[in-house]
């Protein structure tokens, strides 16, 4: 899978504290906001998984 650049505009006191989490996880800013951005969207499609398979089994 290759990569694409992204760049993003965010406040200051924002970055301050993603820079605060990222320092705690002992990890730089990019792969912090990427690991969220993965756990994110895992969230999401697991989420979405299960909702399927309850419709399927019809238990919703």
């Amino acid at each position: 899978m290759g990569s694409t650049v992204l760049s993003l505009r965010i406040d200051g006191e924002l970055l301050d504290r993603v820079r605060q989490h990222a320092a705690r996880s002992g990890m730089s800013v990019q792969d912090y906001v990427v690991r969220t951005l993965i756990r994110e969207d895992f969230d999401e499609r697991f989420n979405a998984a299960v909702d399927e398979t309850e419709k399927f089994y019809g238990l919703t």
